[in-house]
């Protein structure tokens, strides 16, 4: 067949069979026969996605500001303090600049139309002046009303009254995952910035430092400057206030978290009408419970919050709560962990009396205390030191002491040289950590050379032979032994396998 008769043979053939045949010359395509416009057929959006943004955009935008701080001369803004690596919060255009007047930007949005204003703390602190721009591109003065830090939620007022667009905080008990959420704000200075996106994640404990926060995670690009900002729903309500993301290059990689509207208005209604927020307070350095220190100390499952110190003549040591018990519950309310007992407290009005059961030894037993008024985040920072600020240094014969095979490490009674240097005092006793095995369950719970024990399954210590008798009462209990360690970082708990 010639190429004439096979190309007139293809026609017949498309024609017939209701096609369109393209024939390729070189590069060019050209329709043969019977050609027609292809309409595009309408997509329906899933349930609850619109197919524009721009109304909701274009409605809630009018409320939401960006903010320039000018702090006073040699502050210095600190990243939030405990995040975990890769984690910051989003706020500075120019987090490094020189000079006197070091300036961030952030973002921020009315709540009411008088010109009340919420953003993070972190965005305001050490302000000398704070200036506000709307949608508008007003400039206009504003003065901090109150900030909270263990939240990162500040309010704002601007000067000279007015009337301002603004926009309502929701309850966001109704949020779920895969809802989804515009975030509106300044990033890298640029004012009006939107962008969209789902909630990944709720009740977010593992994100940022505050104990009060359980963050909404979303993942609505947002980035430095959009600090302080809200996130929206589709409704236009705010469920949530950027706080920090989650970023190992500084840029936004899709991770972002956010403070629940449930929990900002709380701090917001406190600050407007306070200027600052008081929580409960029992006087207690707690650590969480894991796996290995719940069998130690008899529990089927890690539940509770141990406590690792006592402040002296706080609400918790008037009550008679002493290093190592476990709080099992709070007025009557179940603990789950460290952090949940921190957020009842926190929760619970400053001079109420509370009910706490703490596991202490084996036995339970209920207490009665009065709760406190929580001290500021810097006096809890000066306070919360331990004993041992000059810790113990290796001592010279390393590798001499008495050998506890079953723990894998030696140890020696301490002196008194040991005591002064470790900065305990007189009436403390333990003892030093001489050797330790590399392989051991010790040494891989971070317990090292120089260490000291304080106590042993919840008893002080003096000698080795105490100690050996404590390892062997663990062993016939088939448990772990629970030891209190002092060392650089200060006094925790860990428990240690027995072989």
């Amino acid at each position: 067949m010639t190429d004439a008769a096979t190309m007139k043979y293809l026609r017949r053939t498309a024609i017939a069979a209701g096609a369109t045949l393209l024939v390729f010359t070189g590069f060019a395509a050209a329709p043969i026969t019977n050609a027609q416009e292809i309409n595009p057929s309408s997509v329906a959006p899933p349930s609850g996605a619109p197919m524009s943004f721009a109304d909701l955009i274009e409605r809630v935008r009018p409320a939401v500001v960006s903010i320039s701080v000018r702090q006073r001369p040699g502050a210095v803004q600190q990243p939030l303090e405990g995040l975990p690596p890769g984690f910051e919060e989003f706020f500075r255009g120019r987090p490094d600049r020189q000079g006197p007047a070091p300036t961030s930007l952030g973002s921020g949005f009315f709540i009411d139309q008088n010109g009340t204003i919420v953003t993070n703390h972190h965005v305001v602190e050490g302000a000398e002046e704070i200036t506000i721009r709307t949608s508008e591109g007003r400039d206009i003065q504003a003065d901090l009303i109150g900030s909270d830090e263990a939240t990162d939620i500040a309010v704002l007022r601007v000067r000279g009254g007015g009337r301002f667009p603004f926009v309502s905080f929701d309850d966001a008990r109704h949020v779920r995952v895969g809802d989804w959420v515009v975030a509106v704000g300044n990033p890298f200075g640029l004012d009006g910035t939107a962008t969209a996106g789902i909630v990944s994640a709720i009740g977010r404990r593992d994100a940022g430092s505050s104990a009060y926060v359980d963050y909404m995670q979303i993942d609505a690009p947002i980035n430095r400057g959009n600090s302080g900002g809200p996130t929206f729903d589709l409704n236009g309500n705010v469920i949530g206030v950027n706080s920090a993301i989650f970023s190992p290059t500084g840029g936004n990689v899709g991770i972002g978290f956010a403070i629940p509207a449930n929990t900002a208005r709380s701090i917001v209604q406190q600050l407007i009408s306070g200027g600052r927020v008081t929580r409960g307070w029992i006087g207690v350095s707690i650590q969480p419970l894991d796996e290995d220190i719940a069998r130690s100390l008899g529990l089927e499952e890690p539940r509770g919050a141990l406590v690792a110190s006592v402040v002296p003549d706080g609400p918790a040591a008037r009550a008679g709560i002493q290093q190592g018990d476990v709080i099992l519950t709070f007025n009557g309310e179940r603990i789950e962990d460290s952090r949940d007992l921190t957020q009842r407290v926190g929760n619970t009005a400053i001079g109420n009396n509370s009910r706490v059961e703490v596991l202490r030894a084996g036995q339970r037993r209920t207490l009665n205390m009065r709760l406190a008024e929580r001290p500021s985040e810097q006096t809890l920072a000066s306070t919360q030191t331990t004993p041992n600020q000059t810790p113990a240094e290796p001592p010279a014969e390393s590798g001499a002491g008495v050998a506890q095979s079953s723990l894998g490490l030696s140890v020696r009674p301490m002196t008194a040289e040991d005591r002064t240097r470790a900065g305990l005092a007189a009436n403390e006793s333990g003892l030093i950590i001489t050797a330790i095995e590399p392989n051991s369950d010790a040494a891989e719970k971070g317990i090292r050379v120089g260490d000291i024990i304080m106590q042993a399954d919840q008893r002080s210590i003096r000698t080795v032979q105490e100690l050996s008798t404590a390892t062997e009462a663990a062993r016939r209990a088939n448990r772990p032994l629970l030891l209190q360690v002092s060392n650089r970082a200060g006094r925790g708990f860990v428990a240690v396998d027995v072989e």
